[in-house]
């Protein structure tokens, strides 16, 4: 995931920080020289890391902090509000036309991941209660059309395209007409990219701006470039003014230096971030939570919007009377793996927990939850219901439907009773969610496994 190494190294600093009684002028200096190096290191823009250092030292020095009684905590403060700043500080929304179609106009180069993008943000756009019109305006590279048709396919998006001209204006302008018959208050224009920039390119994509006037121009960048990244997103905004960025493939890079420096260097916000391959795996850009996730402090806010996103409400309610009753069998547990699974993966989730990164390197395996998915999907209605009777030979059966192996059941209904048993603590008198939190063993969720 991005960040990773950057996160690993700064929430080492921030733990020693927290701990110190008092911190003098050179514990600073060598506290900041530690944080330039990991921001270094995250492939960060060298003038921004200055930068950033030197706010930083400016701060500290200046409120006094090394003669309060918590200076270490104000410092973490200091970085936090910094990291919070450098990232955008606000975190910034698509400027929607009161008059729609809204037009949002995609621009980057070749293999930034730009038809996956528009796929996403249609999606994304489509929660929130829009009618996305996709519009496949890159008439050069090979299957480009067919690419965003497969993609509309899949999302049950509509996708504008006209095989048969190369004029992309001419293209642009269809699409208005084909969005305002069809009611879409939004249009998503997938344009061509290149290996590089080049004048044919900004003249293609600025006859575009020049003809629909689109309303947003949105910068897809690949994050895995790290400061090429910067430069590319530098040379758009200098030849066609952006309105905005989203950072693609920030699952793949363990540095994310260019989310980093794109704002700062750019002047323009990280609208979006793409989190993984998922058509799903998108998400609005919050500085704020960024921050706190990087820093360790975790991202309770994103877990609820995505629990509120992924979980049926009326599922809910059904299910809270079951635990009332204690009567949460292996079919409501199925039921809540595959809820859990629509928020991504478990491990990106424990991530977000304020305090897990205290558990050091979360391996979870979310091949694990197919594996599950499959014992229970082996079993008969009365053994899910009652899985007291399952005895050996009815295990034999369901390791051989599931492809897994007698262990492997084992194993599961093992976690599944201490699932039951935990449940029914925190559905007793007071204190019952605190004492099955006493009986989690944390050795046991740095290596989660059924």
């Amino acid at each position: 995931m991005a960040f990773e190494g950057l996160s690993a190294r700064l929430q080492g600093i921030t733990k020693k920080l927290r701990g110190k009684a008092r911190i003098t002028e050179s514990d600073l200096k060598e506290i900041l020289r530690e944080v330039k190096l990991a921001l270094l290191e995250a492939d960060v823009n060298y003038k921004i890391v200055k930068e950033f250092i030197s706010d930083i030292e400016k701060k500290a020095l200046g409120q006094n902090v090394l003669a309060s009684l918590t200076p270490g905590q104000q410092v973490v403060k200091i970085v936090k509000d910094e990291l919070v700043e450098l990232l955008g500080g606000v975190e910034s929304r698509i400027n929607f036309t009161p008059n729609p179609p809204t037009i949002i106009m995609l621009v980057g180069l070749q293999g930034s991941g730009k038809t996956t993008t528009a796929g996403k943000l249609a999606n994304l756009l489509r929660k929130q209660g829009k009618k996305p019109l996709l519009v496949a305006c890159d008439v050069y590279r090979p299957a480009a059309i067919k690419q965003l048709q497969v993609v509309g396919n899949s999302l049950n998006i509509p996708v504008f395209a006209n095989e048969t001209s190369k004029d992309v204006v001419h293209i642009a302008k269809q699409a208005m007409n084909v969005a305002m018959s069809k009611l879409n208050d939004v249009v998503i224009l997938d344009t061509a990219g290149r290996l590089h920039i080049d004048e044919e390119l900004m003249k293609e994509l600025q006859n575009i701006k020049q003809s629909v006037k689109p309303h947003e121009i949105l910068l897809v960048v690949d994050s895995m470039t790290g400061q090429d990244a910067v430069n590319v997103a530098q040379s758009f905004n200098e030849k066609l003014g952006v309105d905005g960025v989203i950072l693609t493939k920030l699952d793949g890079d363990t540095r994310g230096g260019a989310a980093l420096s794109v704002k700062k260097v750019t002047g323009r916000p990280i609208k979006f971030a793409a989190t993984g391959e998922k058509l799903s795996d998108i998400e609005v850009f919050h500085p704020d939570r960024m921050a706190t996730r990087i820093l360790g402090m975790g991202d309770v806010l994103s877990i609820i919007e995505k629990a509120e996103e992924a979980f049926d409400e009326q599922e809910a309610i059904e299910l809270e009377k079951k635990l009332k009753k204690q009567e949460f069998d292996l079919d409501d547990y199925l039921t809540q793996l595959r809820q859990i699974k629509k928020m991504g993966s478990f491990s990106s989730i424990l991530k977000m927990l304020p305090g897990m990164n205290k558990l050091g390197d979360i391996k979870v395996d979310d091949k694990e939850f197919v594996k599950i998915e499959a014992i229970i999907c082996s079993m008969t209605k009365k053994e899910k219901r009652n899985p007291k009777i399952l005895n050996g030979s009815r295990r034999q059966r369901i390791a051989k439907g599931s492809g897994t192996t007698v262990q492997d059941v084992n194993k599961f209904m093992k976690s599944f009773e201490m699932t039951q048993k935990m449940m029914k603590q925190m559905n007793n008198k007071k204190g019952g969610m605190k004492n099955a939190l006493k009986n989690l063993n944390m050795n046991d969720l740095k290596n989660l496994k059924i």
